[in-house]
C-alpha cells in the first residue's frame, strides 16, 4: 500500500509539472494511451485465465453495467481531481484526496445502513473540520479549486462502494482497464475544446512514467487490499501524503500554513480511525 500511494504521488506531481506547458485533455489523453497500454499487456494473460476457469460466464448485462458505470465514475474523479490538481498545491490537493474514508462512512450509514457508533460520527465530523481547515475558506476569497477536489474526493467514495457489487470472479485487471479507458477517453472529450500543444521528448517521457506509475500503483493496490488485512492495510494509504509534503516543498516550495497542518492533522486521524472501525472496502483506482 505504501509503495502504491508513493507512486501515484510521483503521478501526481508529473502532472502537476506537465500542467504549466499542456492543456488537461492532452495531457490526460496521452498519459492514459501509455496507462491503457501498461495495463493491457500486463494483465492480458490473467484476464484469459481467469475467463477459463470461471464456473460460469463472467460478463453478464448486470456486470457489464456496473464495471461500466465503475468506469464512468473514475473519469470524472480523476478529471475533477487532475483539474483541481492544476491549481492547487500538491500537498492540499493530496490531503483533501485523503477524505475519502469521510465519505465512505456518511455513505454507507445513509444509502447501506451500516451501524456507525457515536465514535464513528465524531471522527467523522473532526474530519470534515480538517478539510475545511485545509481549504480554508472565506468570504472573500472562494476556492473553487478546492471544492472541485473535495467532489472528487465524494465521487470516488461512491466508486469504492460501487466496486463491493462487482462479482469477485471478474478479474481486477478488467476493471482497471476500462478504468484506464474511461479516463483515457474524458481526456479526449475535454481536449475537443482545447488547443493541443507540441509534444517534446521530456514531455512525452514524463507522460509514459507517469502512466507506468499508474499500472506500478494499481498492482500494488491490488495485491494490498486483496491479500493484507484491510485493518492493518489501509491507515498506509495516508503515507502518500508524506511524499506530497516532500515533494511540494521540494519542486514548488508549497508549505502547508498553520492551519492547513492542523487540518493535515485532524483529517489523518480521522480517516485513520474510520478505516480500523468502519472499514468499507476499496477500491482499486487509476488516477
Amino acid at each position: 500500500m505504501t509503495l502504491a500511494m508513493s507512486v501515484f504521488m510521483v503521478n501526481d506531481a508529473i502532472v502537476k509539472t506537465l500542467s504549466v506547458s499542456l492543456p488537461v485533455g492532452q495531457l490526460v489523453l496521452v498519459r492514459g494511451l501509455f496507462a491503457v497500454a501498461f495495463v493491457a499487456l500486463v494483465s492480458r494473460g490473467a484476464m484469459l485465465r481467469a475467463a477459463a476457469g470461471a464456473p460460469g460466464p463472467i460478463w453478464t448485462r448486470r456486470t457489464i453495467g456496473l464495471v461500466i458505470l465503475r468506469g464512468v465514475l473514475e473519469g470524472i474523479a480523476t478529471l475533477a481531481y487532475i483539474v483541481s490538481l492544476f491549481h492547487l498545491p500538491l500537498p492540499s490537493a493530496a490531503s483533501i484526496n485523503m477524505a475519502a474514508p469521510l465519505f465512505l462512512t456518511v455513505i454507507a450509514a445513509t444509502w447501506l445502513k451500516t451501524p456507525v457508533n457515536p465514535m464513528g460520527w465524531l471522527a467523522t465530523m473532526t474530519g470534515f473540520a480538517g478539510v475545511l481547515l485545509i481549504i480554508q475558506p472565506s468570504a472573500d476569497s472562494f476556492n473553487a479549486w478546492g471544492w472541485l477536489c473535495l467532489t472528487s474526493t465524494v465521487v470516488q467514495a461512491v466508486r469504492d462502494l460501487m466496486t463491493q457489487r462487482i462479482p469477485p470472479d471478474v478479474p481486477s485487471q478488467a476493471i482497471t482497464l476500462v478504468v484506464a479507458m474511461s479516463v483515457t477517453a474524458g481526456g479526449a472529450f475535454i481536449g475537443m475544446w482545447q488547443d493541443f500543444q507540441p509534444l517534446t521528448i521530456q514531455a512525452v517521457a514524463l507522460m509514459a512514467g507517469a502512466g507506468l506509475c499508474i499500472a506500478i500503483g494499481y498492482y500494488c493496490l491490488v495485491m494490498a487490499t486483496r491479500v493484507g488485512d484491510p485493518t492493518v492495510v489501509a491507515p498506509f494509504r495516508y503515507s502518500g501524503l508524506l511524499l506530497a509534503l516532500v515533494l511540494g516543498w521540494l519542486m514548488w516550495d508549497d508549505v502547508p500554513n498553520t492551519m492547513a497542518w492542523l487540518g493535515i492533522a485532524l483529517l489523518l486521524s480521522a480517516g485513520a480511525y474510520l478505516l480500523r472501525t468502519v472499514r468499507p472496502q476499496a477500491g482499486t483506482s487509476v488516477r
